[in-house]
């Protein structure tokens, strides 16, 4: 399904993105110069090295758990709950499981 099948349709976010044995899949869905919002499935043992964004960012866990860490604290989240990484603080994520995300970026 492209992002332009999703217009106007009602849709579930985790099965719009499947799992890959030994790797990270993303798909856009809307991308603005306001912001974007991405779907990411991530297999067990996988994740994002540290890195920063000049945006604040917003995790939501569809499926599963990870470990994020920001500015050398991590949290454990699992299906149904999210996090806000602040912009231009360091942080990466890593799968404690299989899990499945979308990540709001916001540039205004």
């Amino acid at each position: 399904m492209s992002t332009e099948n999703l217009e106007a349709k009602v849709v579930i976010l985790s099965e719009l993105i499947n799992y890959q044995p030994g790797s990270v899949v993303s798909r856009q869905l809307i991308k603005k110069s306001t912001g974007n919002a991405t779907l990411f499935a991530f297999d067990k043992g996988e994740g994002l090295s540290e890195h920063t964004a000049p945006f604040d960012a917003l995790v939501y866990i569809l499926d599963g758990s990870a470990e994020v860490i920001i500015s050398d604290k991590a949290y454990k989240l699992k299906a149904g709950e999210m996090i806000i990484m602040p912009a231009n603080q360091p942080h990466a994520l890593k799968a404690t499981e299989s899990f499945k995300m979308i990540l709001l970026m916001i540039r205004s």
